[in-house]
């Protein structure tokens, strides 16, 4: 027979033990409502206070699978982590636009890029950017190997013309791996800014 106060330890043990839990629960929920509070603070895009630009988009182009530089003008923040997500936004405003050479019905696909020292480059200058896209973004990409792979590469290829440190390029969906963008191009891997230079149209 079990003496009372063992049970009476272990009827106390149990209730800490759920109180902890519940604690534990709790706390997890703040932290991520704090993460998602910082990420939405941040601003979409550049403050107008921000000194006007002149930024080279690498623009997808459906009818020859090309990616075509187009010029535009905007402020633009100093910080790099900023500046690579007004990047990111101001290219998707193109592929949301009317009569865009690559439609996708979202203009605001990219949460957050991130920045990120490259460990293997010998000069200790070349960044990795974490693209963090959201899963609306992923549900309004066309499907197929064509229109995927222009994306990804016309991502790759705005971030190094405007940032040339940018040497390695990430893709996250909701802020975690997903295996692709809509069925075909790859998301597993790292992607090299010198992948898009096939792509290019001078």
């Amino acid at each position: 027979m079990i003496p009372r106060f063992q049970r009476v330890a272990f009827w106390a043990m149990l209730v800490v033990a759920v109180i902890m839990a519940i604690v534990l629960i709790r706390m997890r929920e703040r932290a991520h409502d704090r993460l998602i509070t910082a990420a939405n603070s941040l601003p979409l895009s550049a403050p107008s206070s921000a000194p006007v630009e002149k930024i080279t988009l690498l623009v997808a182009n459906d009818l020859d699978g090309s990616l075509i530089p187009v010029e535009r003008s905007f402020p633009m923040p100093k910080d790099p982590n900023a500046r690579a997500r007004v990047l990111m936004q101001k290219l998707l405003e193109e592929y949301a636009a009317p009569k865009s050479t690559h439609p996708i019905a979202n203009a605001s696909g990219v949460d957050e890029v991130f920045l990120m020292p490259v460990s293997q480059q010998k000069d200790g200058q070349g960044l990795m950017a974490v693209v963090n896209l959201n899963s609306a973004f992923v549900q309004a990409q066309p499907s197929g190997i064509e229109p995927e792979t222009l994306t990804v590469l016309s991502m790759i290829a705005t971030l190094h013309a405007d940032l040339p440190q940018i040497t390695e390029v990430r893709f996250l969906v909701d802020g975690q791996q997903k295996d692709t963008l809509a069925g075909h191009a790859d998301l597993t891997r790292v992607y090299l800014a010198s992948d898009t230079e096939t792509a290019v149209r001078e």
